[in-house]
């Protein structure tokens, strides 16, 4: 039987033999497309290429992609674990043919290696083929149907629609039908009774889908019509987990040794076993699943965050830790242990997961501890929103509640259900799910964004000159219209420009198009597609004129002070830290610099003090750039350019190279780094586990940060009377304050514990209950809470005793009330009795059934106050 590593290996080694290039996964988290977040399928990477924006070479290709579903159109994240073939992250195989190879080609290579090389049975093997739109006006795909006929008999050829066979990248852009390769796994006596045909796409979990041949033949535009592409690609995809799993004879992925080395780790560390219970059965492949997409996405330079891709993230792994907390038994942090698994599992055919396993075990450890501690909050506000429900005579917890659990603290809705059931209690889903729909409208509208199609007036490809001037003549390529929040901008691609498109960190420039008397302000450039993009505001009266495009030479300066300075920063740092040190994030505007790198505790002021002192050093030195364009990446690393995990590279990069500091890098940059001036670190901070962020300003920049430190020593100066050793008058100010303060806190004490005696004395009897009243004081909540709970701990227990107390907290009204339990089990609910009362002061409380506090803006009404408790407590 062939492992899960020899079956990647062989399918490399089969499109090799056809003349296909081998070409390495591309990261799982993408950077410059800003319609996606993740590599969700294998053609992500060639996008550019499909869309005739990059040459084709080479045209044949083939690899195994990392992928990621978990957002948008393809989101699986809720039925992972719960069946036994969805997955987050999962790996595709595919081949490619740009202009090439089409139709015939693909199908015959797909039935060569399935059947010739892997020896699956024919008899198990269905096709489907796209059967036609009448809407769309297209015929069925008869001519992939009659390649197939070559290979299987007819009743092995299934009409697909449109839905299952026609394959689209999105709304608008490439697509075209396709045709999927289903097995049939089931035993011989459950073929015999159904035939497989009628079980194709229809959800049985042993009839499914493995290969997807897609023949991109179309292009789809704004309007929903379809044009022809300029040349015919094949985009092939397999998935490798159900594969293995057909192969190595299972009836679930995670019965292969994809998966069962991590689930048995599992059942070692939590004492579990697989197979006996479904709930922990779930949860385990609930585990293993998200282990290996957290791990990946952080090799790939995706930390955990609250931010789009970070945030997607950070909810898978605590998703696994919520199931491991509450099946598995594991309340202390765990899935950081599995990584060695892992890793001994697919380290060879994914390098970065070994060089980065420190990284991906400190991350993982830290933000299940962080999750651990939130759902002990959520537990504890979950306890208290459950008897404030109980108190008020019902059993079902407000789904408004359910939601700001969720929302708030990322208390998960079925843990909620979950504790509700353990106490004959539920939740008003209903009202759960208005609250996440109006969530979700909010995020819709906040991102739509409509597009429209492209205007193309010329033919051609962009090219860059902007690492040499930053100005030149340019034409207008092709435009379009686009809608985002309500404003309408318009998106323009040039022949030739001098704008750099936001990458890597720094920031797309802006500026102008100059025609004679007309500017058109360029608000941003951004990449997509690997194409720059410039955004304005309007369009130039004519769009077929010759423009001189001219950047914000300011802007662009500073900006590459900032950018060069990060390189100096990075090398710095390395170092006085250690060689561990590297870049895990960089953000470069005019005004500032972030840089984020591994490091695994603070960095104390004095290394900062002997960074910023080389970065000087560097600075002085004054190295001029030198620039390597186009280096085969061997050569780059040969000279020692460091090459960041998560970031795709070329064969051909560009080496910035500044004294003993070299780099890969796409940016721009400064003629020498003299140019910097001086740079100053603003803050250092944690990101994440083993991450740290520099935040720092250089040229202007700096200077401007200098000057504002000045003025606030010449400010602190002032107060203390210019005084000769201003820190030593500050210290010794401090230390007076602290002696004072001791002092009033201990008059404090002294008057709230006469004011307790003078209660206690003045304690009214009535109807059996004992009232302790405190009224018409200034006084401060903290102080009298306090000495309420002094109060209730020196009462008996079985005394009925009532303390309500009323008082002025500046211009605050305030009242806090307390009863002992006999008083409670009478009925009587401190909460209820100080909302009924805070009208009285306008205003509002709320509380426990033996504690409660209110709070108003009207001073005036708190003996009314206090008298309503005293009425209400009687009354009962």
């Amino acid at each position: 039987m062939m492992t899960a590593n020899e079956i990647r290996e062989s399918f490399k080694a089969f499109f090799a033999s056809k003349g296909h290039t081998i070409v390495p996964s591309a990261p799982m988290v993408i950077k410059g497309d800003p319609t996606l977040m993740f590599t969700n399928a294998g053609m992500n990477q060639w996008k550019d290429v499909i869309l005739g924006i990059r040459e084709p070479e080479p045209r044949r290709r083939a690899d195994s992609q990392k992928c990621l579903r978990v957002s948008g159109k393809h989101n699986d994240l809720e039925e992972v674990g719960h069946d036994t073939y969805h997955h987050t992250m999962f790996e595709m195989l595919g081949n490619w043919s740009f202009g090439d190879y089409f139709k015939e080609g693909a199908i015959d290579m797909a039935w060569e290696y399935l059947v010739d090389v892997l020896h699956l049975d024919p008899a198990d093997l269905y096709v489907t083929v796209f059967e036609g739109s009448k809407e769309e006006n297209l015929e069925r795909d008869d001519e992939a149907a009659g390649y197939w006929a070559k290979h299987v008999p007819a009743d092995h050829i299934i009409n697909g629609n449109k839905h299952d066979n026609f394959w689209e990248m999105g709304d608008t852009g490439p697509c075209g039908p396709c045709s999927e390769i289903h097995l049939d796994s089931r035993t011989p006596e459950e073929k015999a009774q159904v035939p497989g045909r009628e079980l194709v796409n229809k959800d049985n979990p042993q009839v499914i889908e493995i290969w997807n041949l897609v023949f991109m033949q179309y292009n789809r535009k704004a309007d929903g019509s379809l044009e022809k592409l300029s040349m015919n690609v094949i985009d092939t995809g397999m998935g490798f987990e159900r594969l293995v799993r057909a192969l190595q004879g299972k009836h679930s992925n995670y019965d292969t040794d994809i998966f069962q080395p991590i689930i048995r780790e599992i059942s070692h560390l939590t004492g579990k076993e697989y197979g006996q219970e479904e709930d922990v059965d779930v949860a385990m492949r609930v585990v293993a699943d998200h282990l290996r997409a957290v791990s990946f996405s952080i090799a790939d330079g995706q930390l955990p965050s609250n931010a789009k891709a970070g945030y997607v993230i950070r909810r898978i792994l605590r998703r696994a830790v919520r199931y491991a907390y509450t099946f598995l038994g594991q309340k202390g942090a765990f899935m950081y242990r599995l990584l060695p698994v892992l890793t001994e599992q697919m380290g060879a055919a994914y390098p970065e997961l070994v060089a980065q396993k420190s990284l991906i075990e400190r991350v993982i450890k830290e933000e299940e501890e962080a999750f651990l501690r939130t759902l002990e909050t959520g537990i504890h506000l979950l306890d208290k929103k459950m008897e404030e429900t109980k108190a008020a005579g019902s059993q079902t917890l407000s789904g408004c509640d359910a939601f700001t659990l969720y929302d708030t603290y990322g208390f998960p809705l079925d843990l909620t259900e979950l504790i509700l059931r353990e106490h004959g209690m539920e939740v008003n889903i209903d009202e759960f799910n208005v609250e996440m729909q109006k969530q979700k409208e909010r995020a819709r509208h906040a991102a739509a964004v409509e597009t429209g199609d492209w205007v193309t007036l010329k033919e051609g490809e962009t090219e860059f000159v902007g690492y040499d001037v930053f100005e030149c003549d340019a034409e207008i390529l092709r435009y379009r219209q686009i809608k985002q929040k309500n404003k309408t901008l318009y998106q323009i691609v040039l022949d030739k420009t001098p704008f750099y498109a936001e990458m890597g960190g720094q920031v797309g420039d802006t500026g102008w198009l100059l025609n004679g008397a007309e500017k058109i302000a360029v608000v941003d450039t951004k990449r997509e597609n690997n194409l720059p993009i410039h955004f304005v505001e309007k369009l130039p009266s004519d769009v077929t004129a010759v423009f001189t495009a001219k950047i914000d030479e300011k802007k662009r300066i500073q900006t590459e002070c900032n950018h060069s300075a990060t390189h100096l920063l990075h090398e710095a740092l390395r170092e006085v830290l250690g060689k561990h040190v590297e870049q895990k994030g960089s953000y470069v505007s005019p005004e500032a610099l972030r840089f984020d790198f591994s490091h695994f505790q603070k960095v104390t002021d004095e290394e900062l003090r002997r960074v910023e002192r080389l970065v000087g050093q560097k600075i002085r030195a004054d190295y001029k750039l030198e620039e390597h364009r186009h280096m085969p990446i061997a050569q780059a690393r040969e000279m020692g350019a460091m090459a960041l995990f998560g970031e795709k590279y070329g064969d051909d990069v560009r080496v910035v190279k500044y004294g003993t500091s070299i780099e890969l890098c796409g940016g721009t940059h400064i003629p020498s780094t003299g140019m910097i001036g001086s740079l100053r670190i603003v803050s250092e901070s944690s990101v994440a586990a083993g991450v740290r962020r520099i935040e720092a300003v250089t040229a202007e920049g700096a200077e401007a940060f200098n000057y504002r430190q000045q003025d606030v020593l010449h400010e602190l100066s002032a107060m203390f009377n210019n005084v000769p050793n201003l820190t030593q008058t500050i210290r010794k100010s401090i230390e007076e304050n602290a002696g004072l303060k001791k002092e009033v806190e201990g008059y404090i004490k002294e008057r709230l514990q006469r004011m307790k005696q003078h209660i206690l004395e003045g304690a009214i009897e009535r109807n059996g209950v004992k009232y302790l009243i405190l009224k018409g004081i200034n006084g401060r909540m903290e102080n009298i809470k306090d000495m309420a709970f002094q109060l209730k701990g020196e009462l008996p227990a079985d005394e009925k005793v009532c303390f309500v107390a009323g008082f002025q907290e500046g211009e605050k009204a305030s009242l806090v009330v307390f009863l002992t339990e006999p008083l409670i089990a009478e009925g009587l609910n401190a909460a209820k009795l100080v909302r009924e009362a805070a009208k009285h002061i306008q205003g509002g409380g709320g509380g426990q059934p033996h504690f409660a506090t209110a709070g108003g803006k009207n001073p005036e009404g708190i003996l009314a106050a206090v008298d309503e408790i005293i009425k209400l407590v009687g009354e009962k």
